[in-house]
């Protein structure tokens, strides 16, 4: 409503249409839905001519998003083509500068503010923000074809009214008050091949807007991430806390397993059957203590299970490794 007074049109034919009450928008209490919210964005941008609903200093006439996403379609990876696509924003506007680092497995959606974004209010900015990274991440989720969870969000502004929401916005923490605004994510998603052709960037096209509204579900790492859970978190052996640590639901955790023809206990098999093999390689520890370190309650459960992964007992296979 703000980027409709910043260019004196008049909303309230579209509100009626998305049957959004104009009297109630001041109310804090008052909700749209994911679907009126859509219709709403996506209308107002072509009614405005403007993608970035009055965020920048000039607007982005409508098909710029479009103009990005084709220009970055042909890239290899996710990671050439968000790049490409941050480095062509900044040819389209000079307001912001957006960068894709990555270090020590961390890889960072950046956005720094060369003007000051949205310099009609805080709520201007706060949105133009927080749309620029999602919209951002969308298509690259959307490139991927897998959703790509965060691990922390940076915000430069103070905790607003509604900061409650975030954490469930976003599924991770959130930092505000930050000197930039930054989405942090496992590194090994910019590796991800682009699975997107000309015929679905047309289709994607048609409807773009859910890619910001809703979050991506399926995660074509999944398989990778509950590996090193169970790698690096001897305690999350249940689905409960498999799925905590991942931020998921049990039920989620299993129905995206089985999408990718695996499954939490040959996870955590082949995890347990690992470390066994290094300890019975690596070390003198007794049969005993490595069953117990690879979580069983006895040393012949141990053994038959291990006869199970190998077929051999576990003072075969040391035997044969020393050989």
């Amino acid at each position: 409503m703000q980027a409709y007074g910043r260019y004196g049109a008049d909303p309230a034919p579209l509100l009626a249409r998305a049957q959004v009450e104009m009297r109630r928008l001041a109310d804090d209490n008052y909700r749209l839905t994911a679907a009126q919210l859509e219709l709403v964005a996506a209308s107002a941008m072509r009614a405005l001519d403007d993608e970035a609903l009055g965020w920048f200093s000039r607007p982005l006439r409508w098909g710029s998003y479009g103009m990005l996403a084709r220009a970055s379609l042909t890239a290899p990876d996710v990671g050439v083509a968000m790049r490409r696509w941050f480095r062509h924003h900044h040819l389209l506007t000079g307001d912001i500068r957006l960068e894709l680092p990555a270090e020590a497995g961390v890889a960072e959606m950046r956005l720094y503010e060369d003007r000051p974004i949205g310099g009609h209010g805080p709520d201007m900015r706060e949105f133009g923000i927080v749309s620029v990274l999602r919209n951002a991440l969308g298509y690259a989720c959307w490139l991927a074809d897998s959703r790509i969870p965060l691990m922390r969000a940076r915000l430069p502004f103070p905790p607003p009214p509604h900061a409650d929401i975030y954490p469930v916005l976003f599924g991770c923490p959130v930092d505000f008050g930050a000197d930039h605004a930054a989405f942090a994510f496992d590194a090994r998603y910019l590796a991800l091949k682009v699975r997107r052709d000309e015929a679905a960037i047309g289709r994607m096209l048609a409807d773009a807007v859910p890619l910001i509204v809703h979050r991506y579900r399926h995660d074509r790492l999944l398989v990778e991430r509950v590996r090193g859970v169970l790698a690096a978190r001897a305690e999350a052996d249940d689905a409960g806390a498999v799925a905590e640590a991942l931020g998921l639901s049990v039920r989620t955790l299993h129905r995206q397993l089985a999408r990718e023809g695996a499954s939490l206990q040959a996870l955590k098999d082949e995890t347990r059957l690992a470390l066994a093999q290094r300890l019975l390689e690596r070390s003198e520890r007794p049969v005993k203590q490595v069953a117990a370190a690879v979580g069983f309650a006895n040393e012949k459960s141990f053994a038959r299970a291990f006869k199970g992964w190998t077929g051999l007992t576990p003072a075969e296979f040391r035997a044969r490794s020393a050989t």
